[in-house]
């Protein structure tokens, strides 16, 4: 199986807690300038403005924004991934329906709650609206590690296969679902969970 891909390294790591703490806060502001002016407006500066710090704090960290943007989305996916797994572990032995729909449902919460959700998600849309040959590699990779040892199946390339399908698929549902509604329309959202269920009982069941 293909390991997932590295986000893009930060030039420096922190440290101490306050260099980290500072960190957080800059993506923090990232995040919330994502949402109120886009991506081709978001600027190193005004992140370092917003997030009360000096702009060669960001450039300790991030070489440019694109940079940030990306280390954003990285931290996106390692809170999904504690979101869901903790979801799993309170499901106990629910099998694979039960992590399907945790799966949706922390998905759909974060893109209506997290900020900048909506533009970067897991780094598949860095730069925003151009979509890589593979945009949900660093997501399905991470989704397949994380699901075989709840469902006891060998991650690999046939179960990250089903996973990839699965993913593609929703991921273009959900895209229509939050074009109709800013909240997802939820009649298109049930459309997706049903196609899900249809398609991974006939390989998972």
């Amino acid at each position: 199986m293909k390991p997932v891909p590295h986000a893009t390294p930060l030039r420096r790591a922190p440290v101490q807690r306050r260099s980290a703490e500072r960190l957080t806060r800059i993506l923090d502001a990232c995040a919330e300038l994502l949402d109120e002016v886009g991506y081709d407006d978001l600027t190193t500066r005004a992140v370092a403005l917003r997030a009360g710090v000096p702009i060669g704090s960001v450039y300790r960290f991030f070489g440019n924004k694109r940079q940030m943007a990306d280390a954003l989305a990285q931290r996106n996916l390692e809170r999904y991934t504690e979101r869901v797994g903790e979801r799993l572990r309170q499901a106990g032995e629910g099998g694979w329906r039960a992590a399907m729909d945790a799966v949706l449902d922390e998905y759909l919460a974060m893109k209506r709650t997290a900020p900048g959700f909506c533009l970067v998600d897991f780094g598949n849309q860095i730069p925003v609206g151009v979509r890589q040959a593979e945009p949900n590699t660093r997501f399905v990779d991470r989704l397949t590690v994380l699901l075989s040892g709840y469902l006891d199946r060998t991650p690999d390339e046939n179960l990250r296969r089903v996973f990839l399908v699965a993913v593609e698929s929703a991921d273009t549902l959900v895209q229509l679902a939050f074009r109709m509604d800013p909240q997802g329309d939820e009649a298109i959202i049930e459309e997706t969970r049903a196609l899900l269920r249809a398609y991974l009982g006939r390989v998972l069941d």
